[in-house]
Formats: C-alpha cells, structure tokens, sequence
C-alpha cells in the first residue's frame, strides 16, 4: 500500500483546480488501495475579506482562507466519513485511513453508496459562475461607508445604524468518485448590505437592505442600497395594531421566497421517506392553484444557485417541479431516491434555481388587485409545521384600502395551511428578486387570517 508523498501544490481559486483535483484523486486511490469498494472526495479552496462600518466608523476588516477536503469510503453498504482542513499528504492520508476504518466497523445499509455511475456529468459546462473583485480593503471601507451614509441621511427619522458590511469572496469545489469523475469550477459571491434605525415618538424601528452577487458589475450602487434601507425603517413607523380578521395578504418578493422555501422541505427525499410532510404522497396532484408553475433552471448564467452538478457528482439538468398547479417532481438525492424506489433528482444538497413563473402583474396592479388587505413587510418566527402545513407567523407590515398602502402595522400574526395558501395564490408578481434559490415575484394570496387585538 503506497502513502501519499507528493509535496503540497499551491493552492489558488483561478489555477487551483488541477493541484485540488489531485488531491482528490490521491484520496480515492488510497482508498481502493486500502480495500473500499467505493470511495468519494470533495475538496474546496476559498479566499476572501469583509468590512464592517457602523456609525461612519470602521468596525471591523477581516480577512478568511479556508481549505478543506472531505472523504466517504464504503466497504460493501458500510460507511465511513472524515474531514480535514490541512491539505497537506500526510494528513490526507491519515484522514483516508480513519474514514476506512470507521467503515469497517459500520452498520449495513443497503441504500448506501456512490450515485449511479451513467448519472456523472460527460462535461462540467461553465456557468460564469466566477468574476472575482479586484476591490482593495479600502475601496470597500469606502464603499460600506457610502451605502451607511446614504441610509443615515435618507430621512430626518432615520437615527441609529446596525452598520453596513461588504463581502468579498471567492472559492474553488472539486468532487470525484471512484466512477472515475472528477469535476470542479471555481465561483465567486459579492455582498453589500445596511441595516439601520428610524425612530419617532419614542418608538424605534429596523430594517435592511441588501445585494448579493457574482459579478461586482451587477451590484446596485451602495447609495441605492443604503437609502432603501433607510427608506425601509422610516416607513413602518407609527405601525398600528389591526383587529383579527380574514383577508388578502400579499407577500412581497423578498418574503414570497420563504413561502415557496416552505415546499422544498416539504418535498425533500429525508422528509417524505419520514412522512414528515404534508407532501406525502402527492406527486402528480394539485398542489398550487393552477396559475403556479415552478421550474428548476441549474444551468442559469450567474446566478446564486446554479452548479453543473449537485453533492453527489449527478449531473443537473432543467425540469419542472409544478405544472399548472399540478406537483411533478420531487428533491431528491440517491439514498433516499433508492429508499422511496425512485430515481435520483440531481438535488443532493438542495435546489438550484427555482424559478416561479410570474402571472404578469406588477407589484402595484398586485395591490389593485387585491384591494383590501395586508402587505407583509417582515415575518418572526418559525412558525410552520412541515406535517400539517399549519402556518403561524408574527408579522409586521400596511394595511391596503382600494389598492394603496394606507398605514403600518405591528404585533400581529398571520395565519392558515400551506395546502391553502398554495391553493389560494391569485397572482405572482413580475418583481423577481433573485438573492437565493428561490427566484420569485410578489405573491398574492386570497385569505389568511390576521390576528391582532
């Protein structure tokens, strides 16, 4: 059995992945050296520093490199996983020793085991996932500065800051199996982001804005983001308590996303195995209201949560999730595909890019349309139970008359079933807001019950 003696390669995000793919390699023939039927290994490279302002002072500046590599080796069904964050080879090594070893005296599962071989990706299609920032720390002291003054001087009201903070960052992710892939692509993420205080008559309030990015060249400008932030705190003073009532409520894009986060719990592989959803069993159903169409899109240019293949090296590819209302697809990685007698969805670790078609309306003909209701504006706990779909949330938000917002309102919660509210949608919004991995507009839903004084 041979150990590893190569000397350690220098490691950077831009030419960094033939020395880390060596490195993965050098762990998977370990492993079959020391008798692993299958063997897999994921090892990562990133850099990167933040800044932190508040108050127009500096806070803080730091700098991050992380490293790491990651090994599962199966001897049959039994399973043995380590980690290590020092690439070094004598490390590796020993991390590849303890992961057989623990194998060995694993428990069997008859699940366990690498993804099907025909599912690995025949090319690694490149995603422009990567744009690094050529911004020195003190260009992004100034920025974060920037974007807290906009924010401190957007309104007389506005009179306390929680800062504002600028990310650089930059990484490198490297998988391979004993099927003989090995892929990786580097990617990078920018952010900007304010939070701030607006008071009045004694009462205070918070809220934030933010950006989050792969190319710096899509980042709004920090005053633009620093005056919403403000804009956003000076607006929910002078909320009001409303009195318990049944009505429209309408999420906004940055809130409409944790609604349709709620479904992808609901129809991931660990929870549906467990009957842990109120999913079960509802493949090929009405889930939504017929309006709701919902497709995976992995392959998008740029976007947060694009990748040419999921944990498990299985290729993604676009699919839909919900036609017309109707569920057509599950989340599913292979252990628990092959445990519900099923195939695996490409989903191992989580979506990538749900996007929710959009009904055509703008967030104001949402509000036209609507009429009488509650916007919400930000939610408070957590709510939800993933069973039942009971749904039960404190919320803050404006009360609308004839289409307008007409007032704040404070300390109340909204209420219903997720199973209602999917059925209960009347419009999405054309307003996408594309922070995550959930792409959607506003969302309106036809009744929840809104309980106050």
């Amino acid at each position: 059995m041979s150990a590893l003696k190569k000397a350690p390669a220098a490691l950077s995000v831009s030419g960094g992945f033939e020395p880390l793919a060596e490195k993965v390699g050098d762990a998977l023939r370990l492993a079959r050296e020391l008798g692993a039927s299958q063997a897999e290994a994921s090892a990562s490279f990133g850099t990167g520093y933040s800044v932190n302002v508040r108050m127009r002072e500096v806070e803080t500046l730091q700098h991050q490199r992380d490293q790491g590599l990651g090994i599962t080796v199966w001897f049959g069904h039994r399973k043995g996983s380590t980690s290590t964050s020092d690439l070094r080879p004598a490390a590796i090594e020993e991390s590849v020793r303890k992961a057989c070893t623990l194998a060995r005296f694993g428990s069997e599962d008859v699940h366990a085991g690498l993804a099907d071989a025909n599912r690995m990706p025949l090319r690694v299609p490149d995603l422009d996932l990567y744009h690094p920032w050529d911004l020195t720390p003190a260009a992004a002291i100034e920025l974060a500065t920037a974007c807290e003054a906009a924010a401190l001087d957007s309104d007389p009201r506005v009179t306390n800051s929680e800062g504002a903070s600028l990310s650089v960052s930059e990484g490198l992710h490297v998988y391979g199996n004993s099927h003989g892939f090995i892929g990786g692509y580097p990617e990078s993420n920018h952010s900007l982001s304010c939070a701030i205080v607006a008071s009045a008559d004694g009462l205070m309030e918070t809220d934030y804005e933010y950006a989050v990015v792969r190319d710096a060249r899509d980042m709004p400008a920090a005053a633009v983001i620093g005056a919403e932030a403000g804009r956003r705190a000076a607006a929910r003073l002078g909320g009001v308590k409303l009195e318990t009532r049944t009505a429209p409520v309408l999420f906004p894009a940055r809130v409409a996303r944790g609604l349709i986060g709620s479904l992808l719990g609901a129809i991931s592989g660990g929870a549906l195995y467990r009957k842990a959803s109120f999913l079960v069993d509802a493949l090929d159903t009405p889930v939504f209201a017929s309006l709701v169409t919902i497709d995976e899109r992995p392959h998008l240019p740029r976007a947060l949560a694009s990748a040419p293949f999921d944990e498990e090296g299985v290729a993604t590819a676009d699919r839909c999730l919900v036609e017309a209302g109707v569920l057509r697809g599950y989340l599913l990685g292979s252990y628990y595909a092959r445990k519900l007698g099923m195939a695996s969805t490409g989903n191992a670790g989580g979506a990538h890019n749900l996007v929710v078609q959009s009904t055509g309306e703008s967030f104001a003909e949402l509000l036209a349309k609507m009429d009488r209701g509650l916007v919400i504006a930000d939610l408070m706990g957590s709510g939800i139970n993933p069973v039942t779909g009971d749904y039960s949330r404190g919320a803050s938000g404006f009360w609308v008359e004839n289409g307008r917002i007409q007032y704040p309102v404070t300390e109340i919660t909204v209420a219903g079933n997720l199973k209602d509210m999917y059925r209960g949608i009347l419009g999405i919004g054309t307003d996408v807001d594309r922070r995550g991995a959930v792409l959607t507009g506003s969302i309106l839903i036809d009744r929840m019950t809104i309980a106050g004084s």
